[in-house]
């Protein structure tokens, strides 16, 4: 039987191109210069979109929430 599991193992590092890469479930993985620089990366793109994206966006959604408070509220025409 432990013939048949090493057989199994064996197959299966030949078989599949990530196994040396592989890592065990609950052990972090050491980040390399390559990760920390495309998470570097991606921060500032988010950061770049909060003020290309985000604001412009609240800023039209309070001017429509004023305009229709204003008209919303505004005296009727005197007659």
């Amino acid at each position: 039987m432990a013939l048949d599991i090493r057989r199994l193992l064996k197959t299966h590092e030949v078989n599949d191109p990530d196994y040396a890469m592989r890592q065990l479930k609950g052990k972090p993985k050491k980040e390399s210069w390559k990760d920390k620089k495309e998470r570097k990366q991606a921060m500032q793109e988010a950061r770049e979109q909060v003020t290309t994206v985000v604001l412009p966006t609240l800023a039209v959604l309070i001017l429509l929430i004023v305009l229709f408070v204003y008209v919303a509220t505004r005296p009727g025409a005197v007659q």
